[in-house]
C-alpha cells in the first residue's frame, strides 16, 4: 500500500521464514516499532505463537484514528470500476489462499443429510438437520421453512457469533421464524466448536477455514433444494456471525444479498482465531480490512447494522462512506445500506432483525405482511423451543460412527497447515 505524497517507512515481515521488504506509510512506523517491539519480547516465551507472525491482522490492529487515515489511503488505491475490479479481485485471491480453502476435499453434493423431528408452529415449521460438511465432519443446526406454499422461496444462512448454544437461544429461533413465515427457508447453523459442533475446539488454527467451507456447504446444500429460488439467496448473522457472512459473500457470488450484523470495522479485524488466525487481509504486496471486503459484495445488496457500544460506532462517518463509493462504481448507491443504533450494544437484538426483516422484504420479496405489526413487529407468535428439542444429536440419535474427533483427526485429515 503506498502514497505517493507521504514519507515511506521500510518494514520487514516473515512469512514462512521468507522476508520480503515492502513499503508502508508514516502512519504505520509508531505501530510497527510497537510491534516488533513485541515481537522480540516474545521470542522467549512462545515460539508457536511467534509462527502466526505479522502477516495477520488481529484484533484492535488500528486504532480509530490510523483506520480513518487508512480507508482514506485505500481510496488512492483505486480511482475507477476497472481498476477497483483489479484489487477487489487481489483481496479475494488472498482470502481464499489464506485461508487454503482451495485445499478443501473436493465433494460435490454429497450432504448425506440427517433430518429428523419435523415440528410444524405458526406460519412455519423446524427441523433439526446435520449435513456433511466433508467425510466424517457434520455441520449441525435447524431447518425454518414456510408452511404456506408457493411455487419457490428465498433461501438465507444464518450463522451466529460467540456462545455455547446459540443456535438454541431465543433469539437466533426468533430471527430465523419470522423470515421462515415471511417465506424464506432458513438454516441456522453452529459455529465450529460450539453448540453441537465439537468434534473439534473452537480455538483450532483453521477454524477459519472450517467456518467458510461449513457455510459453503449451507449454501450448496440449499442450492439443492428443488424449491429454493437461487436468485434469493441471503445471508445474516451478527458478529462473528457477522464476519462469517461479509466473508462468505465476498468470494461466493451465490449469496445475492448480505445482512453482516454489528460487525464491520475499519479499525477491528476480529479477536478470535476464527475471524483473523489466518492471512486474509494482507498479501506480500497490499493491505485491505472488512470494510473493503464487505465492500466485495458490490454490486448486490448489503445492509450494515452498527451501534454506538463497540468496533462500529464510526460506520455512519467512516466504513459506510467508503462501501458507499465502491457501490457508486455500479450505479448501485441504493443498494448498499446503514442501519445505525447509536443508543444499542452489540447484540442482534429485535431492532437490529426488524432492521433485516425489512432488507430481505424488499430485496427478496418476502411477505412482511405476514408478520403481525403494531408500531413494531411483532414476534410472539414464535413458539421458543427449548435446547434439548433442536438438537440433531443425542443419546437416541448419536452422531454418525464416522465422525471424526479432535482437533488433529480433522487437521491430519485435511492436511491442511496450520
Amino acid at each position: 500500500m503506498e502514497n505517493p505524497t507521504s514519507n515511506k517507512v521500510y518494514c520487514i515481515t516473515s512469512h514462512q521464514n521468507n522476508f520480503t521488504m515492502f513499503k508502508y506509510p508514516k502512519i504505520f512506523q509508531f505501530y510497527f516499532i510497537k510491534t516488533w517491539s513485541f515481537f522480540f519480547l516474545l521470542l522467549s516465551v512462545s515460539p508457536q505463537l511467534l509462527a502466526q507472525d505479522s502477516m495477520l491482522c488481529v484484533g484492535a490492529y488500528w486504532s480509530e484514528t490510523e483506520a480513518n487515515r487508512v480507508m482514506k489511503q485505500f481510496s488512492t488505491e483505486w480511482k475507477d470500476l476497472n481498476t477497483w475490479e483489479k484489487r477487489a479481485e487481489k483481496i479475494r485471491k488472498t482470502i481464499i489462499n489464506g485461508m487454503q480453502l482451495d485445499k478443501m476435499p473436493r465433494v460435490s453434493n454429497n450432504f448425506n443429510p440427517i433430518v429428523r423431528d419435523k415440528r410444524v408452529m405458526d406460519g412455519y415449521s423446524v427441523e433439526n438437520i446435520a449435513i456433511e460438511s466433508f467425510p466424517g465432519f457434520y455441520i449441525t443446526g435447524n431447518l425454518y421453512r414456510p408452511t404456506h406454499k408457493r411455487k419457490n422461496y428465498a433461501a438465507i444462512l444464518s450463522p451466529h457469533g460467540h456462545l455455547k448454544n446459540k443456535r438454541l437461544t431465543h433469539y437466533v429461533q426468533l430471527r430465523s421464524a419470522v423470515l421462515a413465515r415471511m417465506g424464506a427457508i432458513v438454516f441456522a447453523y453452529d459455529m465450529v466448536g460450539y453448540g453441537e459442533s465439537t468434534q473439534v475446539d473452537h480455538r483450532i488454527p483453521i477454524a477459519l477455514t472450517l467456518q467458510t467451507w461449513n457455510s459453503q456447504r449451507v449454501l450448496d446444500y440449499l442450492l439443492s433444494l428443488p424449491e429454493v429460488d437461487d436468485k434469493r439467496i441471503g445471508m445474516t448473522g451478527g458478529s462473528g456471525g457477522g464476519t462469517q457472512t461479509f466473508i462468505l459473500t465476498a468470494i461466493d457470488e451465490r449469496i445475492t444479498a448480505s445482512a453482516p450484523v454489528v460487525q464491520v470495522s475499519a479499525h477491528f479485524f476480529g479477536g478470535c482465531v476464527c475471524e483473523s488466525g489466518m492471512p486474509i487481509h494482507k498479501g506480500k504486496n497490499h493491505q485491505t480490512n472488512n470494510v473493503e471486503i464487505a465492500a466485495l459484495c458490490a454490486p448486490r445488496p448489503l445492509l450494515l447494522v452498527s451501534n454506538g457500544a463497540d468496533w462500529t460506532r464510526n460506520t455512519p462517518r467512516v466504513e459506510f462512506p467508503y462501501i458507499q463509493k465502491v457501490y457508486a462504481l455500479y450505479d448501485a448507491e441504493h443498494r448498499a445500506e446503514n442501519v445505525h443504533l447509536p443508543l444499542e450494544k452489540h447484540d442482534y437484538g429485535f431492532s437490529k432483525r426488524a432492521a433485516a426483516y425489512n432488507f430481505f422484504a424488499h430485496h427478496f420479496g418476502l411477505y412482511s405482511g405476514n408478520i403481525p405489526y403494531d408500531d413494531g413487529y411483532k414476534e410472539d407468535f414464535v413458539t421458543i423451543l427449548p435446547m434439548e428439542a433442536l438438537k440433531v444429536f443425542n443419546e437416541k440419535y448419536p452422531r454418525p460412527n464416522n465422525c471424526l474427533l479432535g482437533n488433529n483427526a480433522v487437521t491430519n485429515y485435511l492436511g491442511l497447515n496450520n
